[in-house]
């Protein structure tokens, strides 16, 4: 499929679709004319990416990380990627403590304010 299906397929821009391809999330063949030839399974694996990236993981670890993927977006076991994906889960694990603090300290505040003190 051509880079605009995909686009489409995924609901992600051309690109983006570019970008994980040059950091070397995405892979595509060329076509005479050059354009950029995806197979089916590239759907799946730009849904992929998206749901890593959405989880805070860079592209750097997810590079690491697609090699484990099975087809139904699970993943199995690879050599030092769960450490890693462990480590990622601390990181979002503390920013959500933070930002729970954050809530708090800004809802004393509106609570404040609305009392008139």
């Amino acid at each position: 499929m051509l880079i605009g299906q995909l686009a489409r397929r995924t609901e992600t821009s051309e690109r983006l679709l570019r970008y994980y391809e040059r950091v070397g999330l995405l892979t595509s063949t060329r076509q005479a004319n050059g354009y950029r030839d995806y197979d089916d399974a590239a759907e799946q694996t730009v849904r992929q990416i998206r749901a890593l990236l959405a989880a805070g993981l860079s592209t750097k670890l997810i590079r690491q990380v697609m090699p484990c993927a099975l087809a139904d977006g699970s993943l199995r076991p690879c050599p030092g990627v769960l450490s890693r994906l462990h480590a990622q889960l601390a990181r979002l694990d503390r920013r959500a403590e933070e930002l729970a603090q954050a809530r708090q300290a800004l809802q004393q505040a509106i609570a404040a304010a609305e009392r008139g003190e």
